[in-house]
């Protein structure tokens, strides 16, 4: 099983941070400040609370007054960045969670901080409220950022205003008026930096959760615009895609699927939880002409309640000549992760053709010991 990430923060990082905290802190004693963050409570943070504990141990520590404490702080992280620690960039994410806490009522200094510390850790969730709490100033720094010459600042401007960025607070400002977000991500469109563009595209289809139509007209315009920006609108309308929006499957050139036949349909009828479900199927165009096909399949879970749950899964886009048959084989995990929990009963398993159900099978899942309780 893969580390958690709340593991990151372990004594060997700590111990390799002392050092450039101790050069710049007066009076700084390692062994009491790894005492203080190995608390009794520590085992039961997750992540992010871990991440509020390391700052607010660090305020103690740090000057009262709040520019002082920043300048020490930047100091602090460009020492971070001459050192064996500099690719730990999730790890210096209590920094942001600093500026956040400590820093809301001094947005001078703030907005300062945010642009140098999220070179190194990603600020995209501490200017979140100070976006609720400035908006009109915040979104004309944004503006800024977006033609800042470092990626990392400029992926802070898109990244940062993202109406439904996960795991953090939500802007509901602009789930509701996007049109202040959008005059970002035009700036942002033709970026050199993948990094950026990849956020674009995200932030586009978090805007398309509450307005899809507008996400539709904005890709009709960025289209064709180049190959980057193309890969932005599709990436951006994928949720709409997932979804058989009829403007998204229209928008990228998927028809009917009138003549595209789905069959011999095999879904293996009992799954135990840890394992795998296999399934076969083969796809012809009986067209007498080449279609494209955005071809998935869905799998209706059973929930803890008895209801079922849809999560829907690509498996290719691609375009099939009249007369063409391929046969496709696919596996499904049930093993337990932390997004997804399983639990017993009759499942469901659809292949989707542009957005169409063509053929489905029930199939259940057990536990691997009926002893198990739920």
């Amino acid at each position: 099983m893969a580390e958690l990430l709340k593991n990151l923060y372990n004594q060997t990082f700590f111990e390799k941070l002392n050092p450039i905290l101790s050069r710049h802190i007066e009076g700084f004693e390692g062994e009491d400040f790894i005492n203080r963050i190995f608390d009794e409570e520590w085992k039961k943070r997750e992540l992010k609370m871990r991440m509020k504990h390391i700052a607010n141990i660090l305020h103690h520590l740090l000057p009262d007054n709040y520019p002082d404490a920043v300048r020490l702080i930047l100091f602090i992280v460009r020492d971070i960045e001459q050192s064996e620690l500099s690719e730990m960039r999730l790890e210096g994410m209590f920094f942001p969670e600093y500026v956040e806490k400590f820093g809301l009522h001094d947005f001078e200094t703030s907005v300062m901080a945010m642009e140098q510390i999220t070179k190194f850790a990603s600020c995209e969730f501490a200017v979140r409220p100070f976006i609720k709490k400035y908006p009109e100033k915040m979104m004309e720094q944004i503006l800024e950022w977006a033609l800042n010459e470092n990626h990392h600042v400029r992926r802070l401007a898109s990244e940062g205003c993202r109406p439904r960025l996960p795991w953090a607070m939500a802007l509901p400002i602009f789930k509701k008026d996007p049109f202040p977000v959008l005059a970002i991500l035009e700036c942002l469109k033709e970026d050199t930096s993948e990094y950026v563009r990849r956020s674009v595209a995200n932030n586009l289809n978090d805007i398309a959760k509450d307005h899809p139509e507008l996400v539709l007209e904005i890709g009709k315009k960025w289209m064709g615009i180049a190959n980057e920006t193309d890969w932005i609108v599709k990436h951006g309308c994928r949720t709409l895609l997932k979804n058989a929006h009829p403007g998204s499957l229209k928008l990228f050139g998927f028809e009917e699927p009138d003549e595209i036949e789905v069959t011999n349909l095999q879904v293996q009828s009992v799954i135990y939880i840890g394992k795998k479900l296999d399934f076969s199927f083969s796809l012809k165009n009986n067209s007498d002409k080449s279609e494209k096909i955005r071809l998935e399949y869905a799998i209706d879970y059973v929930k803890s309640n008895g209801n079922r749950n849809r999560k829907i899964f690509k498996i290719t886009e691609n375009w099939y000549a009249s007369g063409d048959e391929s046969a496709f084989a696919r596996s499904q995990s049930f093993r337990e992760m932390t997004t997804r929990k399983h639990y017993p009963g009759l499942h469901r398993l659809a292949v989707i053709v542009n957005g169409q159900e063509m053929d489905a099978r029930e199939f259940e899942v057990k536990l691997l010991n009926p002893d198990i309780s739920k």
